[in-house]
């Protein structure tokens, strides 16, 4: 691989990265709407008013999400420099970002049989990304 190009598997781990990044905003501004800005800032409290549903399921996909991409990036890490030229890793980027964008969406809009297919899409990659790092040479 040239130098200073990224390879699909890594294009698509920054993705997850960037969109883990951003993930936690809309479930904020739901915060906000409901309990203003000030409310949005203080501390939790048995008092607070509960947030939309939309972004309470939002909130627990994000933190799905992130516990999902621990076991993803460091599989791609490795992948990358001792793959660096197979090309299915990239196939598996692809399929865990998409999966994990899926399942945000789906289930910040309570579509549970979607919710579930797509966690196991991203879940999945990681799980043959591990086992083709073992299983090469």
């Amino acid at each position: 691989m040239e130098e200073g190009v990224m390879s699909q598997l890594q294009f698509f781990t920054v993705l997850s990265a960037l969109w883990l990044a951003l993930a936690w905003v809309p479930y904020i501004l739901d915060r906000i709407l409901i309990r203003g800005l000030m409310g949005a800032l203080a501390n939790p409290s048995p008092q607070d008013k509960p947030q939309s549903p939309w972004a309470q399921r939002a909130h627990r996909a994000h933190i799905v999400g992130v516990e999902l991409f621990v076991a993803f990036a460091p599989l791609s890490l490795l992948a990358s420099i001792l793959m660096p030229t197979a090309d299915h890793p990239g196939g598996l980027g692809a399929a865990f970002f998409f999966g994990m964008l899926i399942h945000y969406i789906v289930y910040a809009l309570g579509i549970p049989v979607a919710r579930t297919a797509a966690f196991a899409v991203a879940a999945i990659s990681s799980i043959l990304l591990g086992l083709s790092l073992l299983t090469m040479g």
